[in-house]
């Protein structure tokens, strides 16, 4: 059965149900905590009363620096609303591991960012060192995926689409809010994986919700490709793609074909003017919760909550 893990400034802790419970270990960074199992089971299994979660300021259970790595659209529902049709190839992107900030953390909005979006992903933490030319089999996902977290891979999108530039748009500090929970996986619970549902609402209005069901790259098929030319180790973040519902959508074909044939500066000047009137951006004072779980609860990653926030 998973075991939920959160970290505060202090320690780590087991969370059963509404508390905590300390795990009695030395280790500072998620690769320390991920060879030190035992101290997990102990504290999971441990009878004590333990303290409250709601006294705990929760950190990013992902411990940077770190390699965070991005799978780009690879829900159907995603590629839909983007305009792709037909066979997508799969790609991946790198953010710095700078952006991951904490659960309750407030994502801030550089003042040059007009278009902020949200997209919940499920992200992948790895437990074991993944070289270059590893093939990962669906029954071998245990053997490098220690565990899951919620993440939101916040974006922005003027910056991301007249640079073409997903790094930079994607990279500025708490444009990657990590947990609660650090969701330690048993090789059985894997075979749950597509049944975990990706919710993500603003200001209590639903925007997101899908299943893995949708996913087009499973984890196993991913870390294949993605080692065909890069080495993880543990510790290390994988996010795996969002579905659809995000603020930003594809432009109407007409209007596409059209936008084609004008200079870029026209087009863009365009297109954020038309975006201008799309209410879904994040703004200042949002705030943005999302949850991944199975229906049953049985694997269950917490709630993640970040305000919306202007830089000074």
């Amino acid at each position: 059965m998973s075991i939920n893990v959160l970290r505060t400034a202090d320690s780590w802790w087991v969370v059963r149900d509404a508390r905590a419970v300390r795990i009695a270990t030395e280790a500072v960074t998620t690769a320390e905590l991920l060879t030190d199992r035992d101290a997990v089971g102990e504290a999971a299994a441990s009878g004590e009363a333990g303290t409250p979660v709601a006294d705990l300021v929760a950190l990013s259970p992902v411990t940077t620096p770190c390699r965070v790595v991005a799978q780009m659209v690879n829900y159907r529902s995603h590629a839909r609303e983007s305009g792709f049709t037909g066979d997508i190839p799969p790609a991946f992107f790198r953010k710095a591991s700078g952006s991951v900030s904490g659960p309750h953390d407030a994502v801030v909005r550089p003042p040059h960012v007009r278009f902020l979006d949200y997209e919940i992903e499920l992200g992948l933490v790895l437990g074991a060192p993944l070289p270059v030319g590893t093939v990962v089999e669906e029954r071998d996902l245990p053997s490098y995926v220690a565990g899951l977290v919620i993440t939101n891979d916040i974006s922005a999108r003027d910056v991301q689409l007249t640079k073409t530039q997903f790094y930079e748009s994607k990279s500025y500090p708490t444009f990657t809010p990590t947990g609660p929970h650090l969701t330690l996986l048993e090789p059985d619970d894997f075979a749950r994986l597509p049944d975990l549902r990706l919710r993500l609402g603003v200001n209590g209005e639903p925007r997101q919700d899908r299943t893995l069901a949708d996913m087009i790259v499973r984890p196993a098929r991913a870390l294949t490709l993605l080692a065909r030319f890069q080495s993880l180790d543990a510790g290390d973040l994988l996010l795996t793609g969002t579905p659809g519902g995000t603020a930003l959508k594809a432009p109407p074909k007409a209007v596409e074909k059209i936008g084609a044939l004008l200079p870029p500066a026209v087009k863009w000047k365009a297109f954020f003017k038309s975006q201008e009137k799309n209410p879904r951006y994040l703004r200042h004072g949002d705030v943005v919760t999302a949850t991944i779980a199975t229906p049953d609860g049985r694997i269950d990653l917490g709630e993640q909550r970040t305000p919306v926030t202007d830089a000074n």
